[in-house]
């Protein structure tokens, strides 16, 4: 298989996506050797609360804002489209039927490792596929860090998160600098997390 058909699928609720999402997804490409990474948003982590979760159409605005036309990055809106609540190994399967020439390579942080015994069909998600783990921080250590489908990426800590801006801006703060300029615009012109 070739270097181009490694792509990265970053899941994630991007509530709101931030600098942080795109210097991993940068690392991956330009140190991990993918040549693409597709940012899955998602409709909804059953793992997690929905309470303060922006509309699907708006989170993936705000991916598309981030990563404007850079060939790299790719924003997917496949888990709206498939049933809910939407799955990890669902998405994987289909999109491997879906696009057989890729080898999708699933981008998760070191923070879901603990609960990744509670993922549907966790078993095949880690004897079907190679898996890339950035680190996170605080995080507790897993029974799976030395499972050989799990590949570090030696990427930045980010400790940035999206609860953090999240609440900055509820509080009032400039959070500005934490997000792309089109991605704050766009959250202050629409009054979110307010």
């Amino acid at each position: 298989m070739n270097k181009e058909a490694k792509t990265g699928l970053f899941f994630g609720s991007f509530n709101p996506i931030h600098n942080g999402h795109l210097m991993i997804a940068s690392y991956m490409v330009e140190y991990a050797g993918l040549n693409q990474v597709w940012f899955v948003v998602s409709p909804h982590n059953p793992l997690k609360e929905k309470s303060t979760l922006l509309a699907d159409h708006h989170r993936l605005a705000l991916v598309n804002l981030a990563i404007e036309d850079d060939k790299r990055f790719k924003s997917s809106n496949i888990e709206f489209k498939l049933p809910k609540p939407s799955y990890t190994i669902d998405t994987l399967t289909y999109l491997t039927e879906k696009y057989p020439d890729k080898q999708f390579i699933p981008i998760l942080g070191s923070d879901n490792l603990p609960t990744l015994h509670k993922w549907k069909n966790w078993e095949a998600l880690l004897s079907q596929y190679t898996i890339y783990i950035y680190p996170r921080p605080d995080t507790a250590p897993s029974q799976y860090d030395k499972h050989p489908s799990l590949t570090w990426a030696n990427a930045p800590l980010i400790t940035v998160s999206s609860s953090f801006i999240r609440q900055g801006i509820h509080e009032g703060r400039d959070m500005r600098y934490f997000l792309p300029d089109k991605v704050w615009k766009y959250i202050e012109e629409m009054n979110f997390y307010k």
